[in-house]
């Protein structure tokens, strides 16, 4: 079952679609089992269907799987409202908090079980957001960005980037990105902020990754392995790209992914049975 719902925010009215698990009441009974809640983060200038429909596909895989998803538009793209980049990479993350605020709301979510998933800036944002939040309990990044300045700069072109006039704008792609939105990006390093997350977390890149350096890929788990608490894992998928546009390779994303997931579950399972 899906449903198009409309999540407010200070900044944006956020369009979302929410995926309950296959054979699940859109309501849950009070003694119905508890769901885990995957949030699904789009990329730079993206939307909630993601190319060639990846975010839908992965909501409909997972929600078959038994996990409830929620995928949505950040202010500015697809269906939302509201002007993207407008307040920099910290509404971004305010705006992720919101759609969380939304998830856990939702009757028999479990708490202990809330996945972000983020693709691109949008894993990125999501290391940012998990290390304000708490509530995340565990992520996956897909193609992750690691230097939001430096990258996006980069995406949008050097030479276009140096003719952004100070409190003015550069267009791209029809999106009209100001010099807030860039020094926003300047300000925000995953790689500091990672260290206050304790939870597991997936690292997932292509091989054939154009757009964002594939060795961002083993620098990240590099540096979650740092941390005192938590895991990381890494896999490269063979020649994929950044969005995973083969049907090869969005099947081996969304595969690998939720194998990993149920992995990580059934350990905590086993952990607790063993430790009483």
């Amino acid at each position: 079952m899906e449903h198009v719902i409309t999540i407010r925010t200070e900044k944006a009215d956020l369009a979302a679609t929410l995926h309950y698990p296959t054979g699940q009441p859109g309501k849950a009974e009070k003694d119905c089992e508890r769901w885990p809640l995957v949030i699904i983060c789009h990329g730079f200038i993206g939307n909630r269907i993601g190319v060639d429909r990846l975010f839908v596909k992965t909501a409909r895989e997972l929600s078959a799987l038994g996990y409830l998803v929620l995928r949505f538009d950040y202010g500015g793209c697809g269906e939302s409202t509201g002007d993207y980049g407008a307040g920099g990479l910290d509404v971004l993350i305010d705006q992720t908090r919101c759609v969380i605020d939304y998830g856990v709301s939702i009757d028999c979510v479990d708490l202990s079980r809330v996945i972000v998933l983020g693709h691109s800036l949008g894993g990125a944002t999501a290391v940012l957001t998990a290390a304000r939040d708490s509530r995340v309990k565990t992520l996956v990044l897909w193609s992750a960005v690691a230097h939001p300045h430096n990258d996006i700069v980069r995406i949008v072109g050097k030479q276009e980037y140096e003719r952004l006039p100070l409190g003015g704008t550069i267009e791209h792609h029809g999106y009209q990105l100001s010099s807030r939105f860039f020094e926003s990006l300047a300000q925000h390093q995953p790689f500091e902020q990672l260290r206050k997350f304790a939870g597991d977390v997936l690292v997932i890149h292509g091989t054939s990754d154009d757009i964002i350096p594939v060795d961002y890929a083993s620098l990240y788990q590099k540096m979650f392995w740092l941390r005192s608490e938590g895991s990381c894992e890494l896999d490269l998928i063979y020649q994929a790209d950044h969005t995973f546009s083969a049907a090869s390779a969005q099947a081996a994303a969304i595969e690998k992914t939720a194998n990993w997931l149920n992995f990580i579950h059934k350990r905590s399972h086993e952990w607790n049975d063993w430790t009483i």
